[in-house]
């Protein structure tokens, strides 16, 4: 399995157990009915005790179909915020589907592009230069860069603060 494969993969399996486990929690609590989820104190504080057992299975069926429902709109809530954490994360790489641009500082200093070169970022990625751009004579300490998507295409382009050259860059890590 590809390292992109594995850094892809591994956040949706995550989010996938999770999701089962959202469902099979609630999904036991729907079986039981109040009466045996509450003490016999709590059943008769509540003033339960007083239903007909019509009422107590109306209440029982209600109770059901609500946490059912609630619980379906909180695992598609939760599968949303997911997918869109992981395609976050991942901006950069073949795949993620994400055009958002990544903003972050450099660790370090800045000497210039050179083909190449690796640059880590101080949110942990790091980017490799996979073009002849250069930018002589510069001698900075933890820039501020922004890497953007092209128009067309998979490429991504790294351009430091203050410089309007920019230089193509693959995500490694």
């Amino acid at each position: 399995m590809s390292a992109i494969h594995s850094v892809l993969t591994r956040p949706l399996l995550a989010a996938c157990i999770a999701a089962a486990l959202a469902l099979a929690a609630p999904a036991a609590l729907a079986q039981a009915k109040i009466e045996q989820q509450m003490s016999a104190e709590q059943f008769k504080a509540a003033g339960l005790d007083q239903l007909s057992p019509e009422q107590l299975a109306n209440l029982n069926a209600w109770l059901n179909r609500t946490l059912d429902s609630e619980t379906s709109k909180a695992v598609v809530k939760a599968k949303e915020e997911t997918r869109e954490q992981v395609k976050h994360e991942n901006r950069g790489f073949l795949g993620s589907g994400s055009k958002e641009p990544v903003e972050a500082r450099m660790t370090g200093p800045f000497t210039g592009f050179g083909r190449g070169q690796t640059y880590v970022l101080d949110n942990g990625q790091e980017w490799r230069q996979d073009d002849n751009a250069n930018l002589p004579g510069v001698k900075l300490d933890s820039p501020q860069v922004r890497i953007t998507p092209s128009l067309i295409g998979n490429a991504w382009y790294m351009a430091v603060q203050g410089y309007n050259t920019r230089a193509k860059v693959t995500r490694t890590k």
